[in-house]
């Protein structure tokens, strides 16, 4: 069914909201705009970006493509706090309880349903969000690492009302202190504190345990030869 971006207008009166049928990326349509909290959809995109430019798959009709401009600093925590908003969301009205492996994806039953995207442009945050909603199958190689709401509660879910609840939840989240954000964060994701993780540093892999968040939101690991580092980027996968 596609999407009726008129039901989010209605919820949100005076908010810019830019609504395509297909495009690009939100997220290149979203350099365009000023206006903070503004919201970019789209029912399908036709170049989604990923982390590390790599494609988002978009299947038109299935998923919510969307980017949210922010004027606010684009920290670590900045993700973290969308992440929250977005595992609650999917929380209040699917009932799916996702994990957030740090920064920036969520997971249920260990594969991943959001990818989340912070890009500064300007003076501005741009914040892509791509959630697999009532996908029912991807190509293969997203097979076993990838599913959607649909396939995980069985039913169809309204992309319109989860949207609803993605930017009541951003509206919360950003603007707690930097604190209650750290500490959300490591209560709600199992990778933050005391998860054995193999991740991507300086072109090699480097295999530990997270050992928490720096101040700024950087995760901790323990290497295997006892030596810590902050990681800055993303690349963390569990290590069994």
């Amino acid at each position: 069914m596609a999407f009726d971006p008129d039901l989010v207008r209605a919820a949100f009166p005076g908010r810019r909201f830019d609504y395509y049928e297909t495009i690009g990326s939100t997220m290149a349509a979203a350099a365009k705009v000023v206006d903070h909290g503004a919201v970019v959809v789209a029912d399908a995109q036709s170049s989604g970006i990923g982390r590390y430019n790599r494609p988002w798959y978009s299947a038109p009709d299935a998923g919510l493509y969307c980017t949210i401009v922010l004027r606010t600093k684009p920290l670590p925590v900045l993700t973290m706090a969308i992440g929250l908003a977005v595992q609650e969301a999917i929380a209040r009205l699917t009932g799916l309880a996702c994990d957030i492996r740090w920064p920036n994806d969520l997971l249920v039953n260990s594969k991943k349903c959001c990818g989340i995207l912070t890009q500064l442009h300007d003076d501005r945050v741009l914040v892509g969000i791509g959630i697999n909603v009532n996908h029912v199958g991807f190509p293969d190689d997203l097979t076993n690492i990838a599913t959607s709401l649909r396939n995980e509660s069985g039913r169809l879910w309204s992309r319109e009302q989860l949207l609803i609840e993605v930017l009541r939840g951003v509206d919360v989240f950003t603007l707690l202190p930097r604190e209650a954000i750290l500490s959300a964060f490591t209560q709600q994701s199992s990778y933050a504190r005391g998860r054995r993780v193999i991740v991507e540093l300086n072109g090699s892999e480097v295999r530990g345990t997270t050992a928490g968040l720096d101040p700024d939101g950087y995760l901790l690991l323990d290497d295997d030869h006892g030596h810590r580092h902050t990681i800055l980027a993303g690349g963390v996968r569990p290590c069994f």
